[in-house]
């Protein structure tokens, strides 16, 4: 399992505090130093079954800074995910890749649902 995170992000640690009182192992990738490729995110975008809205981390600065909640709807899925594959902090997290499941951001219930 593939754990995309921002260290500095609450969510990303208690999301990480929940696998390991859960028993799951899993590599980090901290989403700053190493943003998912275009091809990463295009493949876990269609494995996932996903909207790509998504994958956007829509509460972040740079999000609303790039005013990307009116831009977003006029854009292609490959003009989004070239975006999203230019900057980690553009990518909801925390990210988890695993072969049950491709989860955005931390709700427990639904990580329960699907990596159990």
């Amino acid at each position: 399992m593939l754990f995309i995170e921002y260290p500095k992000c609450t969510t990303c640690q208690k999301a990480k505090k929940w696998l390991e009182e859960n028993g799951f192992d899993y590599e980090c990738r901290n989403i700053k130093e190493e943003n998912p490729t275009y091809e990463e995110l295009g493949a876990w975008y269609e494995q996932s079954g996903l909207p790509l809205k998504r994958f956007f981390n829509t509460s972040g600065l740079l999000y609303k800074s790039m005013g990307l909640k009116d831009k977003l709807p006029a854009m292609s899925e490959s003009e989004q995910l070239k975006l999203l594959a230019t900057d980690g902090m553009l990518v909801k997290r925390p990210l988890v890749i695993s072969d049950k499941a491709i989860l955005t951001g931390f709700r427990e219930k639904e990580w329960e649902e699907k990596l159990k």
